[in-house]
């Protein structure tokens, strides 16, 4: 019994040594828009209202064996007294025919400065994370019959370092000038250490950079900003150790509907996607400041992967947001703080 069970964990150890390439990276969301907690902790409250909750999820490559779900949950209040915003994020991933599941629960706070001509925002993210694997969907060497195939359940003895949890920390910065919005955020800057099998492997920090310009296709009309028309390019920049992505995309916004085209390269860490994307405001109230958002979208592999054998990457996003009883926002920005300059959730 004591050598299974030792043959058996050097296997698993051989297994996860071979797979830490594989998983040292963070997953990127399409709708990135959609997921602004997740982008960057200096977008915590920047909103019109006073409460907002995100709710996202990816499906990756649908059709390739073992699962590569996705999911971010955010709740964040603009609160002028604190001159910012505070927030909750929550992030689950699922990677993998052994069930790799990582879950980061991270508390945000958010800072503002500016004029009539620009906001600067600066954001902390600070949390938990706790990395497990699921040992009961590992199949052994000892587990299988060359004629019968797998004779025995899953694994019934536990192998050590099964759980692992640590601390994460990340920033960010954001501001918007003009029809300029552009900025930057770094995460795990502790680089902690997320091994599972006692050999130190340390979480590469991971670093963003976005920038966005609005075009205003009726700034000669004499209409409501939610009622025009707009053109919003986007240019979003990841690095994480060796792994390196940029997304350059375009989305094209009339009241209610957002439609948008984006090319996310792989370079030499993994296929390229052409991703369309489709957002309704489904519920907008302007006096309660109150609307609610529907996304969806899908990457096409450009590069790499074929279709045929991944059948792409599906995108769904849900937000609402709201203004409490008795606030002082009404439905705009920060209590009227900054009055006049534009804000970064103008330009998604």
């Amino acid at each position: 019994m004591v050598d299974r069970i030792f043959t058996r964990w050097i296997i698993f150890l051989v297994l996860v040594i071979k797979c830490l390439p594989g998983f040292s990276q963070d997953h990127l969301y399409s709708q990135f828009f959609n997921s602004p907690l997740y982008l960057n902790p200096a977008l915590t409250g920047q909103f019109k209202g006073d409460l907002r909750m995100n709710l996202i999820y990816r499906n990756q490559w649908t059709a390739v064996p073992g699962t590569l779900n996705y999911t971010s949950a955010s709740i964040d209040l603009n609160i002028p007294q604190f001159g910012g915003g505070v927030g909750l994020l929550v992030t689950h991933n699922s990677e993998g025919t052994a069930y790799l599941n990582k879950t980061n629960i991270a508390g945000l706070y958010s800072y503002s400065v500016g004029s009539e001509g620009f906001v600067l925002s600066f954001g902390l993210q600070a949390g938990i994370t706790n990395r497990s694997i699921d040992y009961g969907k590992l199949v052994f060497d000892d587990q299988i019959d060359p004629t019968l195939g797998i004779v025995s359940g899953p694994l019934g003895e536990n192998l050590p370092f099964n759980n692992k949890f640590y601390f994460d920390a990340g920033a960010g910065t954001n501001l918007v000038i003009g029809d300029f919005n552009i900025g930057a955020a770094l995460q795990h800057i502790n680089r902690p250490n997320e091994s599972l099998t006692g050999i130190p492997a340390k979480l590469p920090m991971r670093i963003n950079t976005h920038i966005s310009y609005r075009w205003d296709l009726d700034q000669n009309e004499n209409m409501d900003d939610d009622d025009k028309s707009y053109v919003i390019p986007s240019v979003v920049y990841y690095k994480q150790d060796n792994f390196v992505s940029y997304s350059i995309g375009m989305q094209y916004k009339h009241k209610s509907v957002n439609v948008g085209l984006s090319y996310r390269s792989g370079a030499q860490t993994g296929p390229s996607a052409v991703v369309l994307s489709l957002i309704f405001d489904l519920f907008i109230n302007k006096e309660g400041g109150e609307s609610v958002r529907f996304g969806v979208s899908h990457d096409v592999a450009a590069q790499g992967l074929t279709y045929g054998n991944t059948a792409g990457t599906t995108e769904g996003s849900l937000s609402y947001q709201t203004t409490l009883p008795n606030s002082n926002s009404n439905g705009g920005d920060s209590g009227g703080r900054f009055e006049g300059a534009k804000r970064c959730y103008q330009f998604y």
